[in-house]
């Protein structure tokens, strides 16, 4: 605010410091035209003088010459002189400059009323309702997520204040629903742990009773070791409760279900990939298509591919990146192919699985979620995604359904 403050005042002094240099050479000038008309009175009466004639033709700023009777009868700029012996009235075309003086003066007000109102309009519009945000992206990253945000109903800042109420928003619900997961899994865990504990002291019980020897009959004996092992089934199961609540309820996905054509998606992918690719070296070919309509979340789906290419950018050799289109049972399939590919091909199975990462991706940073993120769009969305290594390329193939 202060900045834009001292921009104007020097905007303004700078104007009128520039009207006032154009009005001291407007004077200048007017001075130096007023001066002309005595040159040519001079002249004239020399030329008089020595001739007892003249020719107003030479004399640019001389209207008339009059003596006798009319010598002093006249509403123009005149001067007297003398020549011959004769008093002469010489009228003249006095200097425009104080008109053109003011023309420029009244311009310059105008000019400068004009100044004043648009630094006024950005300050009212612009630089106020900016200096009012900025201090809601510091409280947002500190987590104060109640910072009120002034509404503004200007054609500037009123749609990026609702686009920041709405992030706020968004936070605020992954946030609640973070917390909400959180406390559903620990209640989960505290359950199951309960649970466990009563298969476990059944198995610990007949354990001991099996190694004391208290059960001299064996059908007693085959009794509990099939305790046992119902008991073990019983805590594998709940084991594998736990597992799935801790490997697949960590994020939340929402898919909106519609309809996009593909050429839209694949436009957006080239136009934000073609350019990086280029500059990096890597031949980046998109097969040809033929358009079609499908049935998914446009945005969703171009987050997978983004996926997909991102693990082909970090994993692949950096010569070639492609995406090829195939159709097959009312389906568009979309590959994304990389070369340079050093996955095992055993690991194929488990790439879609959270937080797994492949034995060639030790000294590459990342978290193993991004095929695990397009198993789990894709599967919301009616599709599906898998895996193959063709020919030293590491190939990952989105089925999508059409609409």
């Amino acid at each position: 605010m202060r900045a834009f403050q001292r921009l104007c005042i020097a905007a303004v002094t700078l104007f009128l410091l520039l009207t006032a240099v154009l009005d001291c050479l407007l004077l200048r000038e007017q001075r130096q035209a007023d001066g002309q008309y005595r040159v040519e009175a001079k002249r004239l009466a020399d030329e008089i003088t020595e001739t007892g004639s003249f020719d107003l033709s030479h004399y640019p700023h001389i209207t008339g010459v009059y003596t006798g009777e009319d010598l002093y009868i006249s509403d123009a700029h005149y001067v007297i002189i003398e020549a011959g012996g004769m008093l002469y009235r010489v009228e003249y075309t006095a200097g425009s400059s104080c008109g053109v003086l003011l023309a420029v003066n009244g311009a310059a007000g105008l000019l400068l009323v004009l100044l004043c109102g648009g630094l006024f309009y950005l300050w009212r519009n612009i630089i106020r309702p900016f200096g009012s945000l900025r201090e809601v992206p510091q409280e947002l990253a500190r987590g104060n997520l109640a910072v009120p945000i002034p509404e503004q109903k200007g054609r500037f800042f009123g749609k990026f204040t609702w686009g920041v109420n709405l992030l706020r928003e968004k936070i605020e619900s992954d946030r609640q629903k973070e917390l909400s997961l959180q406390r559903d899994k620990k209640l989960l865990l505290l359950s199951l742990s309960h649970d466990i504990k009563t298969p476990l002291s059944a198995i610990k019980l007949n354990a001991r009773a099996l190694e004391n020897g208290l059960y001299t009959d064996e059908e007693k004996r085959l009794a509990a070791v099939r305790s046992i092992h119902a008991r073990a089934d019983e805590i594998e199961q709940f084991v594998s409760e736990i597992t799935r609540a801790a490997g697949e309820d960590f994020m939340h996905f929402e898919v909106t279900q519609g309809e996009a054509f593909l050429r839209g998606i694949i436009d957006k992918l080239h136009a934000r990939y073609a350019a990086q690719l280029e500059a990096a070296g890597t031949e980046f070919v998109i097969a040809p298509y033929d358009d079609c309509l499908l049935s998914c979340d446009a945005d969703r789906l171009g987050e997978c591919l983004q996926n997909l290419i991102e693990n082909a950018v970090k994993y692949g050799d950096g010569r070639r990146i492609g995406i090829c289109f195939d159709r097959m049972d009312g389906c568009e399939l979309i590959t994304v192919a990389n070369t340079g590919c050093t996955l095992d091909e055993r690991e194929l199975p488990q790439i879609f699985g959270s937080f797994h990462r492949g034995r060639n991706a030790e000294k590459i940073r990342g978290n193993g979620l991004g095929l695990f993120i397009c198993k789990r769009l894709m599967t919301l969305m009616g599709g599906e995604v898998y895996a193959e290594i063709r020919d030293g390329c590491f190939c990952a193939t989105l089925v999508v359904k059409k609409a």
